[in-house]
């Protein structure tokens, strides 16, 4: 942007002393403003795929993140069928202990 300023200060400078006719001046203008005008559309379209980008990963990551929480619910419900199934077998084997205990002891007492 300054080279531009510069440029065009030197094309005024230079019509003051030589007083060429104006449209000579203009290409030199317009093709940097060209160039400049390129650069900005090609910061806008990488802009654009950017936000391009960004979008398609945000809608992976919200397919993704629906996934996992259904995974999760349904080893929610696996984990308490679980723990149900443990604490049913904890309870058996309480029961079990305590039936092989009193086993034991008619055992021992039928020693003496």
């Amino acid at each position: 942007m300054t080279q531009f300023t510069w440029e065009s200060e030197a094309g005024a400078e230079a019509q003051v002393e030589q007083q060429p006719p104006a449209p000579a001046a203009e290409p030199e203008s317009l093709a940097l403003s060209v160039d400049e005008f390129a650069a900005l559309e090609e910061r806008i379209l990488r802009a654009v795929n950017l936000v391009k980008r960004e979008r398609h990963a945000r809608a992976e990551a919200v397919e993704r993140a629906a996934l996992a929480d259904t995974k999760l619910r349904e080893q929610a419900a696996l984990t308490e069928q679980l723990q149900k199934e443990a604490s049913t077998m904890r309870a058996e084997r309480d029961h079990v202990r305590q039936r092989v205990e009193r086993l034991l002891a008619q055992l021992d007492a039928l020693e003496l």
